[in-house]
Order: C-alpha cells, then sequence, then structure tokens
C-alpha cells in the first residue's frame, strides 16, 4: 500500500506533533525512563520488542513504524504482516531490534501510534464491505482529541477502505474527509461538507433558505446538501429542496449534483412513520411481510426470537424501523423523491453508523448514496490497548511466562 507525497507528510506532521508535545522522557511512562537509564548505567544490550494486539485487526502499523525510525533510525524493524491485512487477534506485528537503552524510552510512543490505527482501520473495513455501493465521508474529527487523534484515525480510516476494495472491487469506500488536515488520506485536496443544523437555524430553521445561501455564497460548489430533519418534516423540505434546484434554479444543468442528508434524532420517528409503518415500508421493499420475517432475512435466514431478552434483535430491529435514521427512513425518502421525479437525488445518511448498523442497512439493502461517519472510531478505549514485549536480549530468546507464542 503506497502513500502520495502529500499522504506522506501527513504522517510526518504526526512525528513534528509528538516533537512538538516537549522532551520523550516527559512523554513517556516513568518505569521505560528508569529502566533506560539503568540500562546506560549497568551496560545495553541488543533486544528485540514484538508488538501485537489483542483483538483482530486491520494493520495500519505505518505511524508506528515511522515514529522508531524517525527517533531510532539504526533500529530495525521487521513486519510480520502488511499494510491493509486482516490479523488475528494475538497475532505478532511487527519485531523491532536495537538499543535496549533507546527503545526503552520510546515504547510509550509507539504503542500510542499502533493499536487506534489499526481498530480503526479494522472497523471502517467492515462498514466499507457492509455497503460496497455507497461513498463514506469522514466526519469523526469533532469527536477527535485533537490534530494528532485525527490524524491516526483518518490514516486507519485509509487502510481499512483500501483493504475493503482490495477484498471487494465493487467497493466505494471512503472518498473524503470533513477537514482539510486528513483530506489527502482519501485522495482529495479539501475538506467537503454539507451543513449543519447550525446554519439551518441561522435562517429560522428553513432548509431551503440555508440551501440557497451555501450557493450564493459558495457558487463553485459542486453539490448542495439539503439537510432536512431540523424541523421534523423530512420529507416535506427533501421535496421542497429539489423542487428549487430541478425545477427552479435548474442547477443540475450546471453540472451540480443535489442530495439530502439524514440525520434524524433518535428520540422520534422521520416524517410520515411510526413503527408499524416502518414494518410496512421495510417489508414491501424486500419483498417480505411481517416482523419476524424480515429480521429473520436481514439475518441470514438464521432463527430469532424476537423477545425482549434477545440484544442483538433488539438493536437489529431499531436499526430497521426504529425512530432516528433507520433502514426504513431512508426507504420512505427515495420512494418519496422517486415517486416526485427526483430520481437523480442522491441520499447521504448520517447518525450512529457504526460497523454494526452498515451490516444491517447493507443486508437490508438500504438505498444510501454517502455515509457520513466517526463511527469508525474504536467503541471503547481498551480496545485500543497494543502489547510490546521484550522477546530476544543481545540474541538469547526470553519473554515472560503466557507469551511464549511470540516467540
Amino acid at each position: 500500500m503506497t502513500l502520495s507525497a502529500s499522504q506522506s507528510q501527513i504522517l510526518d506532521r504526526l512525528i513534528a506533533l509528538v516533537e512538538a508535545a516537549g522532551p520523550i522522557p516527559a512523554q513517556t511512562d516513568k518505569y521505560f525512563t528508569n529502566t533506560s537509564q539503568i540500562v546506560a548505567a549497568h551496560g545495553d544490550a541488543e533486544v528485540t520488542f514484538a508488538v501485537f494486539m489483542r483483538r483482530r485487526v486491520v494493520a495500519a502499523l505505518e505511524p508506528c513504524i515511522r515514529l522508531v525510525n524517525h527517533f531510532v533510525p539504526e533500529a530495525k524493524v521487521k513486519r510480520f504482516v502488511e499494510e491493509g491485512e486482516v490479523v488475528p487477534s494475538e497475532h505478532k506485528l511487527v519485531e523491532i531490534t536495537g538499543s535496549m537503552r533507546k527503545l526503552s524510552e520510546i515504547e510509550t510512543l509507539l504503542l500510542q501510534k499502533t493499536g487506534f490505527p489499526c481498530v480503526a482501520a479494522n472497523n471502517a473495513y467492515e462498514m466499507c464491505l457492509a455497503i460496497p455501493s455507497a461513498g463514506f465521508m469522514d466526519m469523526h474529527a469533532r469527536h477527535g482529541s485533537g490534530a494528532e487523534m485525527n490524524i491516526l484515525a483518518a490514516y486507519g480510516a485509509k487502510v481499512g477502505s483500501e483493504a475493503a476494495r482490495a477484498a471487494n472491487r465493487a467497493v466505494k469506500g471512503f472518498i473524503g474527509s470533513s477537514q482539510d488536515l486528513t483530506a489527502p488520506f482519501f485522495g482529495a485536496p479539501n475538506g467537503m461538507g454539507t451543513m449543519p443544523h447550525a446554519l439551518v437555524g441561522y435562517t429560522d430553521g428553513d432548509v431551503l433558505k440555508s440551501m440557497k445561501l451555501f450557493h450564493q455564497t459558495l457558487p463553485l460548489a459542486k453539490s448542495l446538501i439539503a439537510l432536512v430533519d431540523y424541523t421534523g418534516h423530512e420529507i416535506a423540505d427533501s421535496l421542497r429542496c429539489a423542487k428549487w434546484f430541478y425545477d427552479e434554479a435548474k442547477l443540475d444543468g450546471q453540472g451540480k449534483q443535489f442530495g439530502i442528508r439524514l440525520d434524524t434524532h433518535g428520540g422520534r420517528f422521520a416524517e410520515g412513520l411510526d413503527y408499524e409503518k416502518s414494518v410496512d415500508v421495510v417489508g414491501d421493499w424486500l419483498g417480505v411481510h411481517g416482523e419476524y420475517s424480515i429480521v429473520e432475512q436481514v439475518l441470514g435466514g438464521r432463527m430469532v426470537q424476537l423477545d425482549p431478552g434477545n440484544i442483538l434483535v433488539d438493536k437489529v430491529r431499531r436499526i430497521l424501523f426504529g425512530k432516528g435514521v433507520s433502514v426504513a427512513a431512508i426507504i420512505h425518502a427515495r420512494q418519496a423523491l422517486d415517486a416526485a421525479g427526483y430520481k437523480a437525488a442522491q441520499i447521504v445518511g448520517s447518525s450512529g453508523f457504526d460497523p454494526q448498523k452498515c451490516q444491517i442497512m447493507g443486508a437490508a439493502k438500504a438505498p444510501i448514496d454517502m455515509v457520513g461517519t466517526g463511527s469508525f472510531l474504536p467503541a471503547t478505549l481498551t480496545e485500543t490497548y497494543a502489547t510490546a514485549d521484550i522477546i530476544r536480549y543481545n540474541g538469547v530468546p526470553r519473554v515472560k511466562t503466557g507469551r511464549e507464542f511470540l516467540l
């Protein structure tokens, strides 16, 4: 997996951010610094660190390797997996051989740069494979802690997306980012975006007025995406905005593209839907009828029990028929646009599109053109914990009991 010059520069910026944070001893765990000082006083040793993860990941190791090459350039790094490769849990990712004094000092930093992008890559991989026909936009930035995390997460999304394309040539994958900083990872010079709820609020809740201001102020924008859930009139506002775009302003004739973004609050149904209506909408779409039959088909024909104690089935039902941006809501909007003659209008979905939601959307064949999501971020921080153990001292194999599998 090759990097363009601009993508490589982003990873170089990651190293610069580490350096800007202050001296390495101030950033590393103190027991590693203590070890480095003791080894320096009593005789350095050549050691080999083995790095692994406790869960399945997609290898996104370039940030870790670049950090080692920068701070301990004489160290030797041996990869056991290629970038973008699906790696089982507790499978050795890399071996790093060099001075114990120097490598001990950067162990904290190299682990920080390993787990997060690898888990993000795995999530992005699963999401892109689940809905191959949809493009994905990286919208994680506002959920991150700053530029360093943004770079690690977006790099993971890039790697996972490319791995999914390699596994299925029909996958569109990630095509852009919401911020300029990470856009080159997805082959774009700049970030992309539609409009936030704040802009719709600025125009008194009138999404059409917001869209007109957007077009007036940013005339070179190639697409106009209306955020249609602000007042709870997803269908009416979708049709109103489409009518202006296609029939009045005729912007499609200028090479522009129109779409709507559904971001319906999880506490209510999209306009025109309730639970029973949602079941009917999805059933008609899939050609099966009855809540039980729909869920069974989406889960691949597995027999399931529709009871409150079945957590998996309950979540599937919420994604299919529930409040917020459900499969039913997307189908409902698509059918309304098509019936009005706006078949070229695209539908962008956002709100909680994690791997599981994407899998259900894909299995139900939801007619979604793009997904805006930051939910490829690791769901729990413990998922990202990478581990490094020394497995050789001056060429002699030695590792703590229980980690012999690393030898």
